[in-house]
């Protein structure tokens, strides 16, 4: 068996030799003519030539600048370290929205750059299309973010992948601003709210303290203290005015003491919406860096597409090898 097969082998590979050998002028006038019109149709005449140009960056790993900084509890997680697989991911999906394409495709008029007609039926498709077949966003092996923009013009290809980049990070900070902006709300309508409390209370205090109820553990032990000793000293008019004021305090002291007791702890609550306020309103109002750009993009000085070269080999040799096959079949049925 291994030997029939061997032999086999040979023989096709005798027949093939013979079948260049043969037909050697054919093959090279039929090679020729296939590379100089590989050559021809490979022109920016018939295929538009594009040009690369490329960003590379790096997500952050935190995105709240409140627990980054200002919370006490503090972040695991440094905003000058690179982030990892989930953040990177992240930043693919939102790159693959619509959110970017939308604003890159009216910003530069790509309707119009890509030659799309108005008026077509499927004009939308194809501008997408396009679109994704120009724009590729990939994750390198290092776990960073890889932006590549290919166009006809390569000053336009460096600033649209610069653009991406930047509108990358302005996304991010507008998707995270709308819910800030809501919880914001909510901590400052409760803080707000806490502050009226306090002051009420403390209105009412006050008022307490100009009937003379100031401490009234200290004062009704003082005055009980001070009433033994009028009483024993048989000082009628000072036990009378001890007694008024133990009336005052037996009347309104239950009420400084509920309230007392409800201020203190209404100042710890509002104390930490203190915090959550202050923490809720950077998040609404300030913005941090979500990407570390390692690499801007640039005007490419040669273009990147068509591989001219590459065409014209594959082109060259795919009819070279078709040729043999066609000439080894006319022989093989000539001779039969």
């Amino acid at each position: 068996m291994t030997k029939t097969g061997n032999t086999e082998k040979n023989f096709a590979s005798i027949n093939l030799l013979h079948i260049i050998a043969k037909y050697k002028k054919h093959l090279i006038v039929i090679t020729l003519v296939s590379a100089i019109l590989a050559a021809i149709f490979s022109g920016p005449s018939f295929i538009t030539p594009l040009y690369k140009s490329t960003v590379v960056l790096y997500p952050t790993a935190s995105n709240s600048i409140s627990k980054a900084i200002l919370s006490e509890k503090g972040s695991d997680k440094d905003i000058l370290e690179f982030g990892e697989d989930e953040q990177t991911e992240q930043l693919l999906q939102i790159l693959n929205s619509n959110k970017i394409r939308d604003r890159i495709i009216e910003k530069y008029d790509l309707m119009e750059h890509y030659e799309i007609r108005p008026d077509e039926k499927y004009r939308l498709t194809k501008l997408f299309k396009t679109y994704e077949d120009n724009f590729i966003f990939k994750r390198t092996e290092y776990m960073a973010v890889k932006i590549t923009v290919f166009d006809k013009e390569p000053q336009l290809a460096a600033d649209m992948a610069n653009d991406v980049a930047r509108l990358l990070d302005s996304t991010i900070n507008q998707m995270q601003k709308m819910v800030a902006r809501e919880a914001f709300k909510i901590v400052e309508a409760e803080y707000l709210q806490k502050k009226e409390e306090i002051k009420a209370k403390e209105d009412s205090l006050t008022k307490l303290r100009e009937y003379g109820v100031h401490d009234y553990e200290s004062q009704a032990e003082m005055f009980n203290r001070q009433l033994a000793i009028e009483m024993a000293k048989g000082n009628s008019a000072g036990v009378k005015r001890l007694e008024k004021k133990l009336e005052i305090l037996a009347k309104y002291g239950g009420a400084y003491v509920s309230l007392r007791d409800a201020l203190e702890y209404d100042k710890k609550q509002l104390s930490e919406l203190k915090a959550k306020y202050e923490e809720a309103k950077v998040d609404a109002e300030d913005n941090l860096p979500h990407t570390f750009i390692v690499s801007d993009a640039y005007k490419a000085e040669k273009k990147s597409y068509p591989i001219r070269w590459l065409i014209v080999l594959v082109a060259s040799l795919s009819v070279f090898f078709l040729s043999v096959i066609i000439l080894g079949l006319i022989d093989y049925t000539r001779k039969s």
